[in-house]
């Protein structure tokens, strides 16, 4: 057994730490393979996310409830949470090339499920097909950096990998909205469908063979996750984001029903929210070097804040466009910081670490959408409001919780 993290691990300075790196002997694939794996990333999420800017029409189009609708975000979510420890185990004796190439035939394949479905069935078994791409490359994805470039720039690709995941959490709904606005949402499927083909033929034609790395055993697994350091940094990720996505996952229904807004302004709103995300992205990178308690603190924070004022100053136009930015700003700090959590706290086993965070960040997500759903169906969208200011005050209190504990 490894000595544990230190005290400290939460509170201490520093650059973000690089994702696992695998080892195994070095392949270079160039930078250009570097932007294949980072295609992946994007279309995975994108893919995942992306009926949340969609959700009332797919909803009257499958002829459903809104919440009901929300099942097509929960699906994934809970499919990438159990596919992820598994890939993590499996994944070590298998052609990285091949699995990355899979991966994204299986976005090319939910996608066009998705875009023809006729019902309701059709459309879960298309979400459960993503939600095997997403566990999956969560669990290997961000390792291969260390295979394609020198070492010198690996932290380089690494950032650049995750980029991608980045640019598609805070784009897809956006751009989902907008393209349903335009040609409907059976077309903003085709065109992830589309983009996920791309990445497929990118990767075939620029990757190299990586050959099997070492394995990790469940053993491991489980040693790494019961780390009283690990299991914070899991808790702060699982208030966060149950939080969240049990209101941005109908933040649509929000603002056409409660603010009013018509199918333009909506789209302007969400473009506006992917726009500061980017921000918020980068501005995290730069605090959580001077603190990453309180950047992951404040960010919480000003979630809560921003989402319990939407629903009383719905009526102001003006004031909800403002607070949505604000929303997305902050919340797109979050993933970044938690990430680094998980990696200081779970030292020597980052790879372990990682797996529990996507496990608990995904089941999360799954949770809060199916919870926000049942609020909106029973209560309205205000009830699921409430809820994510309730979670994220709580999130925003686990460092402080473990530093009296005498934990990171």
């Amino acid at each position: 057994m490894t000595e544990q993290p230190s005290t400290d691990t939460l509170a201490r300075t520093g650059p973000p730490a690089p994702g696992p790196v695998e080892q195994a002997p070095p392949t270079r694939g160039g930078w250009t393979a570097v932007t294949a794996v980072a295609a992946l990333s994007f279309v995975l999420v994108l893919s995942e996310f992306i009926p949340i800017g969609v959700l009332p029409q797919i909803a009257g189009g499958l002829d459903v409830s809104t919440g009901r609708a929300g099942l097509l975000v929960v699906v994934p979510g809970l499919a990438a949470a159990i596919t992820a420890p598994l890939l993590t185990v499996a994944s070590g004796r298998l052609d990285r090339r091949h699995v990355l190439v899979a991966l994204a035939g299986a976005a090319v394949v939910s996608n066009v499920l998705a875009a023809v479905a006729p019902n309701m069935a059709v459309m879960v078994v298309a979400r459960i097909v993503l939600g095997a791409g997403v566990g999956g490359f969560w669990s290997l994805g961000a390792g291969v950096a260390a295979r394609l470039v020198p070492e010198a720039a690996v932290h380089r690709a690494s950032s650049m990998i995750t980029g991608g995941i980045s640019a598609a959490t805070v784009i897809s709904l956006p751009l989902g909205a907008l393209i349903s606005h335009l040609a409907g949402w059976r077309v903003a499927f085709v065109a992830a469908a589309a983009a996920a083909l791309a990445a497929l033929v990118l990767l075939a034609a620029v990757l190299p063979a990586l050959r099997p790395a070492g394995g990790t055993r469940f053993a491991d697994l489980t040693a790494t996750w019961r780390r009283p350091a690990v299991l914070l940094a899991a808790l702060g990720t699982a208030l966060a984001f149950l939080g969240h996505f049990a209101s941005y996952t109908y933040i649509t229904p929000y603002l056409q029903e409660r603010a009013h807004f018509g199918p333009s302004a909506v789209t302007v709103t969400l473009l506006v929210y992917g726009a500061v995300g980017v921000a918020g992205n980068f501005a995290a990178a730069w605090a959580i070097g001077r603190s990453l308690r309180v950047a992951y603190v404040g960010a919480a924070l000003l979630v809560a804040v921003s989402v319990a004022l939407l629903p009383p100053l719905a009526g102001f136009a003006p004031a909800v466009v403002l607070l949505v930015s604000l929303w997305g700003a902050a919340f797109n700090a979050i993933p970044l910081a938690v990430q680094t959590w998980m990696l200081r706290a779970s030292g020597d086993s980052p790879e372990g670490g990682l797996s529990l965070l996507v496990s608990t960040l995904q089941v999360a997500l799954a949770t809060g959408s199916f919870a926000g759903g049942f609020l909106v169906d029973g209560f309205g969208v205000g009830s699921a409001f409430a809820s994510t200011t309730v979670l994220l005050l709580l999130a925003a209190l686990v460092p402080h919780a473990g530093a009296r504990a005498g934990r990171p």
